[in-house]
C-alpha cells in the first residue's frame, strides 16, 4: 500500500521556521505532481503549495509564496516544505499527496505557531 508520512512539525513562535519532510513508499513521485495541503482546526483542509515534476513551485496566495518554499527530491522519493516567517495563522496539520489528490492521506505533521 502507497504510504506518505510527514515529518518536521512541532511547536514554533511567531517569526520561526519550520522544514517539513515527506517520504513516499510503494509509489514514485517523480510521476506525479506534489502538493503540500494543511488543516486548521474547525477548518476543512487547503492546498497550500505544489510543485510539478520539472520542480517549478506554484503556491496558493502571494503570503505564502513569499514565505514558504516547496521543493523536491525524486531520487530520495521525498517533498519538502520550507516555512519562514510563521505566523500564528499557519497552525495547522500539514500532509503531503498529489495534486490533484489521488492517495490516502497520511496522518500529517502538527505544526503549531504560539508565543
Amino acid at each position: 500500500q502507497v504510504q506518505l508520512v510527514e515529518s518536521g512539525g512541532g511547536l514554533v513562535q511567531p517569526g520561526g521556521s519550520l522544514r517539513l519532510s515527506c517520504a513516499a513508499s510503494r509509489i514514485s513521485i517523480s510521476a506525479y505532481v506534489m502538493g503540500w495541503y494543511r488543516q486548521a482546526p474547525g477548518k476543512e483542509r487547503e492546498f497550500v503549495a505544489g510543485i510539478y515534476r520539472t520542480g517549478t513551485a506554484y503556491y496558493t496566495d502571494s503570503s505564502v509564496a513569499g514565505r514558504f518554499t516547496i521543493s523536491r527530491d525524486n531520487v530520495k522519493n521525498m517533498v519538502y516544505l520550507q516555512m519562514n516567517s510563521l505566523k500564528p495563522e499557519d497552525t495547522a496539520v500539514y500532509y503531503c499527496n498529489t495534486d490533484p489528490v489521488q492517495l490516502y492521506w497520511g496522518q500529517g505533521t502538527q505544526v503549531t505557531v504560539s508565543s
